[in-house]
C-alpha cells in the first residue's frame, strides 16, 4: 500500500492549476501552429497568429492566456491501494485550488450558490470526479473550463433509430448554435451512450485526451475525422470571423446504453483548451 499525504496533493494541485492557466498543453500548441499554416483565409491566418503571439507571451510574462481562468474540473484516478493519510482527498484538492489561483494571481470567478451568487473569493469548490483503479498511483488532472463555450454544450437525448446520422446532426447542430460564442477555433468533445449525466462527463473528459491518441474502435475514429471535416466546412473560422478552421480536433468517447435510448453530449472548448496531469 502507498501512503499519499495530502500536503503533497495540494501543493502539486496548487502548481497544476497555475501551470495550466500559463500554458497550452503540447499538443494545443502543435495544433494552433498547424492550423496557421492550412487556414485559407487571409484575416483566418491572422486571428491565428494572434492567438499564437498571445500564448507567447503568457509564456514568456508567466501571465494567464486568457482572462476567463476557468472553474476548476478534475479528473482523478484513485489506485485502489492508495492510502490518503492527512484528512480528505476532496479537501486536499481544494485546497490546492485556494492557494493556486491565490499564489497564481488567476481570476477567481466561481460563486458559492448558483442563484445568490456570492463570489467564494479563491475559485473553490472545485469540480472533481473520481474514478477507483487498480494500483498504487494517484493521477490528477485538471481541466480549467472557461465558461463561454461551456455555455455552448448541448446534450441531445436520441432515440435508438436515430442512429449515426442522428449522431452527425447533433453534432453539427451543437456547432452551428455555438459558432463565434465559442471562441474557435474549438475543440469539440462528444460523449455518445451511457445515460444522460454519463454523456455529459464522457464529452468533458474527451477534451483532455491528447490529439495523438486515436480511438481503436473503427467507427469512432473515422466519426472524429468526418466531422473535423463537416465542421471546418461550415465557415465560422477563427474568431467567428470566416475561414477553414473552425475546429482543431473532434474527440469522441463511447459507452455503453440501453436499448430504449442514444444519448449524445457535446462539450465545446475554445482554443484554450487547457489541462495537466501529475501522477503521484
Amino acid at each position: 500500500m502507498k501512503i499519499i499525504n495530502t500536503t503533497t496533493i495540494s501543493d502539486n494541485v496548487k502548481d497544476m492549476c497555475i501551470e495550466a492557466n500559463y500554458y497550452l498543453s503540447t499538443d494545443m500548441n502543435s495544433a494552433l501552429k498547424n492550423a496557421i499554416n492550412t487556414e485559407k483565409s487571409e484575416l483566418g491566418k491572422k486571428i491565428l497568429n494572434q492567438l499564437q503571439e498571445n500564448l507567447d507571451i503568457a509564456d514568456k510574462e508567466m501571465i494567464p492566456i486568457c482572462q476567463d481562468t476557468g472553474m476548476a474540473v478534475f479528473f482523478v484516478e484513485l489506485g485502489q491501494d492508495v492510502h490518503i493519510e492527512g484528512g480528505s482527498l476532496t479537501d486536499a484538492i481544494n485546497e490546492g485550488v485556494r492557494r493556486g489561483y491565490t499564489d497564481g494571481y488567476l481570476r477567481k470567478s466561481v460563486v458559492g450558490d448558483p442563484i445568490e451568487r456570492v463570489n467564494t473569493k479563491d475559485n473553490t469548490p472545485a469540480v472533481i470526479h473520481y474514478d477507483i483503479v487498480p494500483g498504487d498511483e494517484l493521477k490528477i488532472t485538471i481541466a480549467p473550463k472557461g465558461f463561454g463555450s461551456e455555455n455552448m454544450s448541448r446534450i441531445f437525448m436520441l432515440k435508438p433509430a436515430d442512429g449515426i446520422e442522428g449522431v452527425k446532426d447533433a453534432i453539427l447542430t451543437a456547432v452551428k448554435d455555438a459558432g463565434p460564442n465559442a471562441c474557435p477555433p474549438m475543440v469539440v468533445g462528444v460523449g455518445i451512450g451511457g445515460t444522460f449525466e454519463k454523456s455529459a462527463l464522457m464529452a468533458k473528459k474527451a477534451l483532455t485526451r491528447e490529439f495523438s491518441e486515436r480511438p481503436t474502435i473503427p467507427w469512432v475514429k473515422d466519426l472524429e475525422d468526418e466531422m473535423l471535416e463537416k465542421i471546418n466546412k461550415l465557415g465560422i473560422g477563427p474568431g467567428g470571423l470566416g475561414g477553414t478552421t473552425t475546429a482543431l480536433a473532434v474527440n469522441i468517447n463511447t459507452y455503453a446504453t440501453h436499448i430504449a435510448g442514444l444519448p449524445v453530449a457535446i462539450n465545446i472548448c475554445c482554443h484554450v483548451n487547457r489541462h495537466t496531469t501529475r501522477v503521484m
